[in-house]
């Protein structure tokens, strides 16, 4: 079985980009701090590519931005290229199925909304 959780934060904004035959997707990385600290009582974080495809990627690119916590529910997966230099390379990264914003770019201005102007919709209700 190849099921992967994470909760953590975006490090810089997401990229959207196509196929050569047009299937959008989405990539970026996730800061995952761990479960346990060293000796020193820091805790060491993990910064993990994800990777999520088609429409998800659209709301990805839409919604996240650097900051923004997210929960990833995915796949492992690895995979190989030939480098310029000739050398093979090996690339692991956590493909996404789901992605859940548990934060979103309109977090920010919810901190500076006014809500002094706001009036009784209905000042006849009983309740």
């Amino acid at each position: 079985m190849n099921k992967v959780f994470l909760i953590g934060n975006l490090t810089k904004d997401p990229e959207l980009s196509s196929t050569t035959s047009g299937i959008k997707f989405c990539r970026f990385t996730l800061a995952v701090s761990r479960n346990y600290a060293a000796k020193d009582g820091k805790r060491e974080t993990d910064f993990l590519q994800i990777v999520v495809w088609r429409t998800q990627a659209d709301n990805c690119a839409r919604y996240l931005k650097k900051g923004s916590r997210a929960a990833i529910c995915g796949s492992i997966q690895t995979r190989t290229y030939d480098a310029p230099d000739g050398s093979r390379r090996y690339v692991t990264e956590i493909a996404a199925d789901e992605v859940q914003f548990l934060s979103t770019k309109n977090d920010d201005d919810r901190d500076t909304a006014d809500f002094d102007d706001l009036k009784p919709i209905d000042d006849d209700l009983p309740f």
